[in-house]
């Protein structure tokens, strides 16, 4: 996909929940704020559904939210983690409660674009939000995404409108290169690639 999408600006949410896998959500966070710091039109915040400090992530780190999810915001990403694993936190506690279906339903209805990493994309999918939608999530969990109802797509990033899904964990930064590309241009997505010595993946398709 080459579609360059200009904005003037875009509330981004990085949902965050225990048991999460860090990366997925620090790295998209580190590189759009990067570009916010060069004048992308970015607001992106770390954000719980229900007030919660700290978050206990996978791998034991105490991440402090930036409060909880904004009604406004024009994309919501879900980090993944837990899910293959099966763990007691995590993606699949969140899918078996279902307790971001109706934030997930009000984001449809209002048109924002919803996002994932990894297995966050599971949570998209037990919503229906991948329904018959191109996506992609970590290859442990492909077979998983197409029972759910997917059109399972084997590259980084799969970019399809509204929806846009990373593989597993490091894809998040690909993922946060292209949200660049496409709402803040090329020029701008190579500058922090660069600057974070990152080689990025092909463009999303």
């Amino acid at each position: 996909m080459d579609t360059i999408t200009r904005v003037d600006s875009l509330r981004i949410d990085i949902a965050v929940f225990d048991g999460m896998d860090e990366l997925d959500a620090i790295g998209p966070l580190e590189v759009l704020r990067s570009a916010a710091d060069r004048g992308a039109p970015f607001d992106v915040q770390l954000v719980t559904l229900e007030p919660q400090s700290p978050v206990r992530c996978a791998h034991g780190l105490a991440m402090i939210p930036d409060g909880v999810c904004r009604p406004d915001a024009g994309m919501l990403i879900f980090p993944g983690g837990g899910w293959i694993s099966r763990s007691e936190a995590g993606v699949r506690a969140e899918v078996d409660s279902g307790r971001w279906a109706s934030r997930i339903d009000e984001a449809v209805a209002q048109g924002s674009i919803l996002a994932s990493v990894c297995t966050g994309a599971m949570i998209l999918a037990s919503a229906g939000a991948l329904t018959n939608r191109r996506a992609t999530t970590h290859h442990g969990a492909w077979r998983d995404l197409e029972a759910a109802g997917a059109t399972l797509v084997h590259e980084r990033v799969v970019d399809d409108g509204d929806r846009i899904t990373a593989g597993g964990v490091t894809s998040g930064i690909d993922l946060g290169l292209w949200l660049i590309e496409r709402f803040a241009g090329r020029e701008m997505a190579a500058q922090i690639a660069e600057n974070l010595e990152y080689r990025a993946a092909p463009h999303a398709c």
